[in-house]
C-alpha cells in the first residue's frame, strides 16, 4: 500500500491553522478577561450599562472586534460607541476629523473623540450621561507621539468630573516593556502627540499608563485596570500569540512599530516617512536626498541593531506623492540593542547636513497646533532642535536629558503590572 507523504508546501488546514493559533496564543488581553469575568471582572454590578472607546485593534485571539463582541454579552449592556483618531473601524487616514454616525455593524451610535478642533478631542458630559461605566480598550504602540492613550486620559478626565468609572481592557507593549529611551516631555511643549512628562519610549502598556496619568498626574477618576494574563515585559507583538490589527492606517506590522519612536520624527519634516508606501516609517527619503552617504553615516554612528540600506519610491499619496523618492529603509536585525529615537536622531541631523538648502522643519499646523513646530513638539525638548541643527553628536544630545529620564524611570516603576 502506497504510504501517504505530506506534500512540501502544500498549504495547511484552516482547522490546523486555528489550532497552531490557539496554542500560540498565550497572552490574554484584557478584554477577554472582562467578558470571561463578566462585570464582576471590573468591579461592576450586574447587566451595566457602559459605553466603550475602540478601534479597529480592539480585539480577541480570534480577531473579532470589542464593540461586537460586548453587544452580544449577556452580562452588559452596551449603549454606546466612541472612536479615536481614525475612526472606531478604521477608516480615516492621520490628522482627518471624524464625524460621528452609527456603526453599520452594531447599529449604535458612535461619538468622535477625533473631530475638526480640539475640543472634540474630549466626550462631553452630556456624551456620558446615562452610563454605569465606560471600557476603554485600545491597542498602544509604545511611543509617547502616539495619540490613543491621550484620547484615553481625556475620558479619564470627562469621567472623573462625574464619577463613571472607566474600566481600561489592558493589552501589550508591542516593543517590550523593558526599553526605555529618549527625552521626557517638558510641561510647555504639551500637545495631542504628548500631554504627559512621558519620555519618548515609555516601555508601559496602556493599564499602566492609566494608573500613571490617574495618580502621579492626578486625574484622580474611578479607575479599575483588567490586567493581561500571561504578558512579561520582555515580549514583543510577534511572542504574544495575538493576531496584528493595524492600530492606524500606517501601523501596518509590528516592524513599523519596532521604528516608530524614532520614525515619527520625520513627520515634523519635509521629508517623507514612507507614507502612501507598504513601509511607513522604515522608509525615510526625498526626491533631493543623497541617500548613500546617509546610509553610510547611519552605518558608521548610529547604535547597533539594524541595517541602512540605500534605495528609492515612490509615495502614492502624503508627502512627495508620485515623486520618486532617494532615501533609505531601515532593516532592525536585533531588537534588543536596536534604539530607534538615536537612530533617527542621527538620521534627521544629517539629512539637514547634506541638503542645508532643501531640508526644512514643517511649518503646517500638526495635531491643532498652529504655533509650534512639529519636531518641538515630538521632541518634547525645547534644547534639543538648536543641538540638532548645530551637529551635535549623539552622546551631547543624549546627556542634555538623562537626568530626567532617571527621574521617571524611578516614578514609573510605581505604575508596573507585570514582571519581566
Amino acid at each position: 500500500m502506497r504510504s501517504r507523504r505530506k506534500v512540501s508546501g502544500a498549504p495547511t488546514s484552516p482547522r490546523r491553522q486555528r489550532r497552531r493559533r490557539r496554542r500560540a496564543a498565550i497572552v490574554v488581553p484584557g478584554l477577554e478577561a472582562l467578558l470571561g469575568g463578566g462585570p464582576a471582572a471590573a468591579g461592576l454590578r450586574s447587566g451595566p450599562r457602559v459605553g466603550l472607546v475602540a478601534h479597529p485593534a480592539s480585539i480577541d485571539r480570534a480577531a473579532r472586534h470589542a464593540a461586537d463582541l460586548v453587544a452580544a454579552h449577556p452580562g452588559f449592556r452596551l449603549v454606546r460607541l466612541f472612536g479615536p483618531e481614525h475612526g472606531l473601524r478604521g477608516e480615516a487616514q492621520d490628522m482627518e476629523p471624524v464625524a460621528a454616525g452609527s456603526d453599520p455593524l452594531t447599529g449604535l451610535p458612535v461619538f468622535s473623540l477625533y473631530g475638526a478642533d480640539p475640543s472634540s478631542l474630549r466626550p462631553r458630559t452630556e456624551d456620558l450621561e446615562g452610563l454605569d461605566a465606560i471600557l476603554c480598550d485600545l491597542q498602544d504602540v509604545g511611543s509617547r507621539y502616539y495619540t490613543f492613550v491621550y484620547t484615553m486620559a481625556h475620558v479619564m478626565e470627562a469621567a472623573a468630573a462625574t464619577g463613571l468609572p472607566v474600566v481600561v481592557l489592558d493589552r501589550p507593549n508591542p516593543i517590550g516593556g523593558v526599553a526605555v529611551e529618549g527625552p521626557v516631555l517638558e510641561p510647555p511643549l504639551a500637545s495631542f502627540v504628548g500631554r504627559y512628562p512621558l519620555p519618548v519610549r515609555h516601555g508601559m502598556t496602556p493599564g499602566e499608563l492609566a494608573r500613571l496619568f490617574n495618580e502621579a498626574f492626578e486625574i484622580r477618576c474611578d479607575l479599575r485596570v483588567v490586567p493581561m494574563r500571561g504578558w512579561t515585559r520582555r515580549m514583543h507583538f510577534d511572542g504574544t500569540g495575538l493576531p496584528w490589527v493595524a492600530p492606524s492606517p500606517n501601523m501596518p506590522t509590528p516592524a513599523t512599530a519596532e521604528v516608530y519612536p524614532g520614525g515619527c520624527l520625520v513627520e515634523g519634516t519635509n521629508l517623507s516617512e514612507g507614507r502612501g508606501t507598504t513601509r511607513p516609517f522604515e522608509l525615510v527619503g526625498a526626491p533631493w536626498l543623497a541617500a548613500p552617504p546617509l546610509a553610510e553615516v547611519l552605518a558608521r554612528e548610529a547604535p547597533v541593531g539594524a541595517l541602512y540600506r540605500a534605495t528609492s519610491f515612490r509615495p502614492s499619496f502624503h508627502k512627495h506623492a508620485g515623486e520618486s523618492c532617494r532615501g533609505i529603509q531601515i532593516h532592525v536585525v536585533d531588537r534588543a540593542a536596536f534604539r530607534p529615537f538615536a537612530t533617527y536622531l542621527i538620521l534627521l541631523r544629517e539629512a539637514r547636513r547634506l541638503a542645508p538648502a532643501t531640508f526644512d522643519w514643517r511649518r503646517e499646523p500638526y495635531e491643532f497646533e498652529r504655533d509650534r513646530l512639529a519636531i518641538d513638539l515630538l521632541l518634547g525638548r525645547a534644547g534639543l532642535r538648536p543641538l540638532l541643527e548645530a551637529g551635535a553628536t549623539l552622546a551631547e544630545m543624549e546627556s542634555s536629558w538623562t537626568r530626567d529620564l532617571e527621574a521617571f524611570l524611578e516614578l514609573r516603576g510605581n505604575f508596573l503590572l507585570y514582571p519581566e
